[in-house]
């Protein structure tokens, strides 16, 4: 029997199909990187300038001690941002890979945060950090009368806070993707280790964790990005302050575009941290295509 022709149509609408996102990531995404380029290279002010400066914007960056401040403050946080969502993360999905009793209670419990928008974070865990409010106020009830957490309004302490907040938010996403990671373990490399008298903590350090790496890379990649976008914590935390001592790249941009009205500056910072990303991002691709090649 002849097979019918297939219908022209049908190999265009895969296309078609594509066609939405297709043209979202080049105006979306490309184009507004390359305005946003073309604006850092001139004088704008308030509204776009055709006027060619150079790269005195990003000179003018780079003398900003507040924007020097804010790349400071944003390399403590990611630091500890990511090891200790790392730690956390991957200790919690080791308990939870125990099969223990209400597990998907657990599961559902630990990951919840994430599901809260950084908004909502921020302002609980002010009112929980704030002097006279949530934990220093417990911990007077309890009868310790001199006990004092004043790090949110200290200038240095503050980021700190903000690495506890979005921790809280972050590590139940990192446990959920080592927890899949650990599912997918053959069960056989236990039974072996068990018979071979390996102790348990040997087995993750030089079995698990390296199996594990490309999960890692997942995870590295992900709170890399949430820590170059930081804004939103810390505009509901502490509004930059005390002073300038929480301030953060986002927050350095956005002021400078829509309260300081100098869009030429603010399209510089935005170029500057985009380059991090680029950095991650362009690796990990050419390695995952290159394993899908092979």
């Amino acid at each position: 029997m002849v097979r019918a022709a297939a219908h022209p149509l049908r190999k265009v609408i895969p296309f078609a199909a594509l066609l939405p996102m297709a043209l979202t990531v080049i105006v979306g995404y490309l184009g507004t990187v390359l305005w946003s380029f073309k604006t850092s290279l001139t004088n704008a002010r308030s509204f776009p300038s055709d006027t060619f400066v150079g790269m005195a914007q990003y000179t003018r960056l780079f003398e900003n001690e507040r924007w020097i401040l804010s790349l400071q403050n944003l390399a403590l946080y990611g630091v500890l941002f990511i090891l200790a969502c790392l730690i956390i993360g991957f200790l919690l999905a080791v308990f939870i890979d125990q099969n223990v009793t209400g597990e998907g209670v657990l599961r559902t419990v630990f990951l919840y945060p994430y599901a809260m928008s950084f908004v909502a974070t921020g302002l609980v865990w002010q009112w929980i950090l704030t002097p006279g409010n949530g934990i220093e106020q417990a911990a007077v009830h309890m009868g310790f009368a001199d006990f004092t957490f004043d790090w949110i309004v200290d200038q240095d302490m503050v980021m700190y806070t903000i690495v506890i907040a979005t921790v809280w938010q972050a590590s139940g996403l990192v446990m959920a993707l080592m927890l899949a990671g650990l599912r997918g373990i053959d069960g056989e490399i236990w039974k072996a280790a068990r018979l071979d008298g390996i102790p348990t903590w040997r087995v993750y350090l030089s079995i698990v964790l390296p199996m594990l790496a490309p999960t890692i890379a997942t995870v590295l990649l992900l709170l890399t990005t949430a820590v170059v976008k930081l804004f939103d914590a810390v505009v509901a935390m502490t509004q930059g302050g005390p002073g300038t001592a929480s301030e953060v790249p986002a927050k350095f941009i956005m002021d400078h575009l829509f309260g300081r009205a100098n869009i030429a500056l603010a399209s510089a910072g935005a170029i500057v941290m985009l380059l991090p990303v680029l950095a991650l991002v362009a690796p990990y691709v050419y390695a995952r295509s290159r394993k899908a090649r092979a």
